[in-house]
């Protein structure tokens, strides 16, 4: 009996622990599951609390902005509060940063001029309009022949005829006029110039050069017409003492532009008439700007090309005036005043 009770009880208690055993390990996995929610929650809600904590109070961001604490919090801000500057009385100059760089300091306002900005439709210089502008020095603009330098030689005579010569200006009533020596014509350079003739005697005569007395005249010389030579002198003389020196004198009316014959917008030559000072040098206006053009012997300005013909005109006396002249027609051996006269000195 003990033996067959004993038999039936072991079986029960296995049964038990078979069943105990899988209650117990779903009692752990519900204690763990209970306890890692409760910490995630816990975890959310601090974090939450301390999100609504810098958006209710941006204001309170430490002072040290170098911190890390406050980079994270900066970071983290929702919106950026504006910044406004402060007013005049308030501010201050700013001082070196930590890394010892100096400010750069702002840029200052720049000053208004009292002359009015000409506006860009303005309107063009009607044609003919005079523009007198200053070149450059005396000295590099005159050759040989300067101003208040008085120079020696002889005086000869030579028949004048209708008065027209080497420098190519034309018939004139006006026989007080003289021949160059070739030194000193200089590639016509000299065409045009007034000189003060003096005599040893004492007498006196202003003569314009309008020609080039060849060699073997000597530099100083010149060869007056003989109505200027009787002036000074009996044409018996032959060979008269002089000096002479280089005016400005008073002339009256403007000078005058004469284009050459034969020319057109592919060649021309231009002629500078009537200049109370010797002429240095003459430019055309070209797509490309001013154009210097050489001048001949026989006192003409030469574009051989074409480029600047009938356009705007420069010339420049010795003195270094510049006179702009505009509206002159390509109109071959045709003397076309213009508005303009060089200045006295």
């Amino acid at each position: 009996m003990r033996t067959t009770m004993h038999g039936a009880a072991e079986p029960l208690r296995k049964h038990r622990r078979a069943i105990g055993i899988p209650l117990a390990l779903l009692a752990v996995s519900v204690v763990v599951c209970l306890a890692a929610a409760l910490l995630i929650g816990g975890s959310a809600d601090t974090r939450r609390t301390a999100d609504e904590s810098v958006m209710a109070a941006p204001a309170s961001v430490p002072a040290d902005s170098g911190s890390p604490t406050a980079a994270a919090d900066a970071t983290m801000a929702p919106t950026q509060p504006l910044v406004t500057s402060p007013p005049p009385s308030l501010r201050h100059t700013p001082t070196p940063s930590a890394a010892g760089r100096p400010p750069v300091p702002s840029r200052s306002p720049r000053t208004p001029t009292n002359s009015p900005r000409a506006p860009a439709n303005s309107p063009r210089t009607p044609s003919n309009t005079p523009r007198t502008e200053s070149a450059v020095s005396t000295g590099s603009l005159a050759g040989r022949i300067k101003p208040a330098i008085r120079y020696r030689g002889v005086a000869t005579a030579y028949e004048a005829g209708d008065g027209n010569g080497a420098c190519l200006y034309g018939p004139s009533g006006d026989l007080m006029i003289a021949a160059m020596n070739h030194t000193d014509y200089e590639s016509a350079k000299a065409c045009g110039a007034y000189v003060l003739v003096r005599a040893a005697n004492g007498a006196s005569i202003t003569v314009r050069i309008v020609n080039e007395c060849p060699l073997p005249c000597a530099p100083g010389q010149l060869d007056l017409s003989q109505q200027a030579f009787a002036r000074l002198a009996n044409l018996s003389v032959g060979r008269l003492p002089i000096t002479w020196t280089l005016l400005s004198p008073a002339v009256s009316g403007p000078l005058s532009i004469r284009y050459k014959s034969g020319s057109s917008p592919y060649w021309c030559g231009i002629q500078v008439i009537g200049h109370r000072n010797p002429v240095a040098a003459l430019e055309v206006r070209t797509a490309k700007g001013w154009r210097k053009l050489h001048r001949t012997d026989y006192n003409y300005f030469l574009a051989t090309d074409g480029d600047g013909c009938g356009r705007a005109i420069r010339v420049t006396d010795i003195y270094g005036e510049r006179l702009t002249i505009d509206g002159i027609a390509l109109k071959p051996d045709v003397a076309q005043p213009t508005r303009v006269q060089f200045a006295r000195h």
